[in-house]
């Protein structure tokens, strides 16, 4: 059964609607190269450089975005994340398409359709078997390399953990026949799990990574510095954090963190006070190693996880049963940033809200520790994960033009698992595109191309070029 009709949807001008959109767009946004400084993509597939062969695994496996308009839509767990062929789940994934009309998932797998297998059809039921062998067809001689180096991506940062040995980025480098260069970013959450009681565990794996035994808070520090030396050595330029839960930072001392990591140690049980003492205290050393080496720390914000157990324990972590939470964000940041900034220690940031009701907060606290080390030193980030969308985007832009420098903005990054995922720095750059031509219409800003296609062609490539020094 067809649903829709219209073919052809994603012509040249989609989401631009006036000229002067048009000329920023095509002159001065779309042929420029791709900086995707934080997604989720495996270096392991990079480096082993097979045909990735099959859409369903590239484009849904891992897509909990896709999952749960799967389950919106009645889809039975096995075509999703169950036990039913490739083409069955791609087939449900089709019949979806249609019922997802003003989500972004629409927009999202016609844009992919478009530019990785020049499809103009919209995926529906009556469509699915052409373009499932229409794309696999594509895939059978496409490595993920070649879909990098296809959308111009320069570079992407995966999200690796303190314990990885880089094996696969290293393999990368060694072969230098990549147009991509992929460097992984420190991502320091497994770090602060000391409530958890794998935290031990994690610590014996930590110090096999750093040829360290851990048995004192000391040697614990010990072995993080060595990590952090190690990923700097193989190209590391960003950390990352993103617990889901309040964060508080409170008053310390080394001595009294020395007896918490102690107590864990032996097993004890740990009150919420002496965590939050841990964490601050971490927090702040991990700062000041990240402004030793010249990181960009990241800061994801805001997540509520895990909130359906029954699919958690199906599915497993990353089932798509995430949402936005409504934690208190000021004071952390205020706290951490002001801490860091008073001995002049304070790393570049980039801290992201996943409440879009903190937008306000975010940008203007940002604005609070800006300083001559760089221009936008301190970034309010991009639309993540359930407003990285049209109508994300644009209130993102509109808070960030309101409250800050815009024209310092270091863009767009994909958060993704999928390597079909790069049309979204497209989808980024029209909808800013049209967003300023919109205000040269209305007056708010002056017809001059050149200055403004300088601004878009900065914020969608030059600032994050400039930004994150990637050839350090």
């Amino acid at each position: 059964m067809t649903f829709i009709k219209s073919k052809t949807f994603i012509t040249d001008n989609f989401l631009l609607q006036t000229e002067i959109a048009e000329t920023l767009y095509h002159t001065y946004a779309k042929d420029l190269p791709i900086i995707d400084y934080h997604n989720h993509l495996s270096a392991r597939k990079i480096a082993e450089n097979e045909p990735v062969r099959n859409i369903t695994e590239v484009w849904l496996d891992g897509d909990h975005y896709k999952w749960r308009g799967m389950r919106a839509n009645g889809v039975e767990e096995k075509y999703i994340t169950g036990t039913a062929t490739l083409e069955e789940r791609f087939n449900k994934w089709a019949e979806t398409v249609p019922y997802t009309v003003r989500n972004p998932l629409f927009h999202w797998t016609q844009l992919e359709l478009k530019r990785y297998f020049n499809v103009d059809d919209i995926l529906q039921s009556s469509t699915a078997k052409a373009i499932y062998k229409k794309a696999n067809t594509v895939l059978e001689n496409k490595t993920p390399a070649q879909l990098l180096e296809d959308m111009k991506v320069e570079v992407v940062c995966t999200t690796d953990d303190p314990t990885d040995n880089l094996k696969y980025h290293k393999q990368i480098k060694e072969k230098g026949n990549f147009y991509t260069k992929v460097l992984p970013t420190f991502r320091a959450d497994e770090l602060f799990f000391i409530n958890k009681k794998e935290f031990s565990n994690y610590i014996q794996k930590l110090g096999v990574s750093a040829n360290l035994e851990i048995n004192t808070l000391a040697n614990f520090l010990k072995a993080i510095d060595k990590r952090i030396h190690f990923f700097n050595t193989n190209g590391c330029r960003l950390s990352d954090f993103g617990i889901g839960a309040a964060l508080r930072m409170v008053d310390y001392t080394l001595e009294g963190v020395s007896l918490i990591f102690d107590k864990k140690l032996k097993e004890n049980k740990l009150t919420i006070n002496e965590i939050d003492e841990y964490r601050s205290f971490l927090f702040v050393y991990l700062g000041k190693k990240y402004h030793e080496y010249n990181w960009v720390q990241q800061y994801h914000l805001g997540p509520i996880r895990n909130n359906n157990t029954l699919l958690l324990d199906q599915v497993g972590t990353d089932a798509g049963v995430d949402s936005i939470g409504d934690y208190p964000m000021a004071e952390f940041m205020s706290k951490l940033f002001n801490t860091l900034n008073s001995t002049n220690q304070l790393a570049k940031a980039i801290c992201y809200n996943l409440n879009p009701s903190q937008n306000e907060v975010f940008a203007t606290m940002m604005g609070n520790f800006q300083s001559s080390d760089c221009p936008g030193k301190m970034q309010w980030g991009s639309g993540w994960w359930f407003l990285d969308q049209k109508d994300g985007m644009e209130k993102q832009l509109n808070t960030l033009s309101n409250m800050g420098l815009l024209s310092r903005f270091v863009g767009m990054l994909t958060d993704s698992r999928s390597f079909l995922s790069f049309p979204r720095h497209e989808y980024f750059r029209r909808v800013l595109c049209n967003l300023i031509a919109n205000d040269v219409v209305n007056g708010l800003v002056p017809n001059d191309m050149e200055f403004l296609g300088k601004m878009i062609s900065d914020i969608c490539y030059q600032n994050a070029v400039n930004y994150f020094n990637f050839e350090n």
